[in-house]
């Protein structure tokens, strides 16, 4: 009987055995992979000041009343065309007073000649003396200068009058117009902004870090093409060009600013209008690991690799670049390592699993199907 107890619980003690075997051997396998070297590219986004190209205040060089507006806020004008005029009664008057003055001058100044001439003479026959002459030709002289004082507030009245119709020194659209029709402003008002928007600026701050990996990857009088976001999240039919870097660093925040130039032939874009800029980067030959096969401890990152008996190990990892699910591997890693990307939570230091190899080719088009189906 004791022989027959004995018996059942060896059997039931193998049979227990293969079952945790064979549930062992189901919750250890792993699919692993190679890290691979490729050319690739990826998307850095940066948030952009967008300008005018040409924005500029449009204001009064004379005080007076404003006599009449020729043009509605938001509307495009063409250059030298009229915006605004202002009452020119006064700078009229002004004008032909100094005219008036003018001719006076004029005047006195042929009749300090003809005395000239007269003494001239006189003082050739020794009739008078130089000293007579001196002062005839002084006299001339001053009549003279009185024409051209007089010619001069003569061209200032007429400048005057010439400010007060203030035209657009380019083509753009009209902003707002603070002050209408009877309004009295002061020499210097605002009287409104105008803004060519046929080609804008984007203006974007980049870290010291990322400048000089673009100034390594590219000559800076390279014209390095570029895309534009809007605030909807629409693509801007158009591209642009990165012009221009900054001189220098800003300390407070450590990036430096680019400039970028988009075309805008359909107006879209308005000055201070908002969105961000999309710079495609090139990277040659880096080593590409799945963001999923890591994990970070303490601010490093780590990965599994397996050896050649299956048994896994960690490894310490330096991140270069951060990819849409993928890293660029800085150093801790070879293409011939064996690394485990999936199932990383359930596995640890020391174990013995079994492994199904999945190339890496396979893994990025996978994580690429799964992200366009999310």
């Amino acid at each position: 009987m004791n022989k027959i107890v004995l018996l059942l619980g060896v059997v039931v003690y193998f049979t227990a055995c293969t079952s945790n075997k064979e549930s062992k051997t189901e919750a250890g396998r792993f699919p692993v992979t190679n890290p691979i070297r490729l050319d690739t590219t990826y998307i850095s986004e940066y948030i952009a000041d967008i300008q005018s190209i040409q924005n500029i205040e449009i204001r009064t060089k004379v005080r007076g009343y404003i006599d009449k507006i020729y043009v509605d806020e938001g509307q495009f004008v063409k250059a030298g065309q009229t915006l605004f005029s202002i009452n020119n009664q006064e700078f009229q008057k002004e004008l032909m007073k100094a005219k008036a003055l003018t001719k006076t001058a004029i005047a006195e100044a042929k009749k300090a000649e003809l005395e000239l001439e007269s003494i001239r003479t006189l003082s050739d026959k020794k009739i008078v003396s130089k000293t007579e002459l001196h002062k005839a030709e002084a006299n001339f002289e001053g009549a003279l200068a009185k024409i051209e004082e007089a010619k001069a507030n003569e061209a200032s009245s007429l400048i005057n009058i010439t400010l007060s119709n203030i035209k657009a020194p380019f083509d753009g659209i009209i902003n707002r117009i603070p002050f209408k029709i009877g309004s009295l402003i002061d020499e210097g008002t605002l009287l409104t902004t105008l803004s060519n928007n046929k080609e804008v600026y984007a203006y974007f701050n980049v870290s010291e870090n990322e400048y000089l990996r673009f100034s390594k990857q590219y000559n800076q009088k390279e014209k390095r093409e570029i895309s534009l976001v809007l605030s909807n999240r629409d693509l801007h039919k158009h591209k642009g060009i990165i012009e221009t870097v900054e001189g220098e660093f800003d300390k407070s925040t450590g990036n430096i600013a680019f400039r970028a130039k988009f075309p805008n032939p359909e107006l879209l874009l308005k000055h201070g209008s908002s969105g961000k800029v999309q710079l495609t980067n090139h990277l040659k030959e880096v080593l590409i690991i799945p963001q999923k096969a890591s994990f970070e401890i303490q601010n490093k990152f780590y990965v599994f690799i397996v050896d050649e008996n299956n048994v896994v190990k960690t490894r310490n990892i330096s991140i270069k670049q951060s990819l849409p699910h993928l890293y660029v591997i800085e150093s801790g890693l070879t293409s011939n390592d064996k690394i485990v990307y999936e199932g990383i939570q359930t596995v640890k230091e020391g174990d013995k699993i079994l492994t199904d190899f999945v190339h890496m080719k396979q893994v990025i088009s996978q994580i690429k199907s799964n992200n366009n189906v999310q």
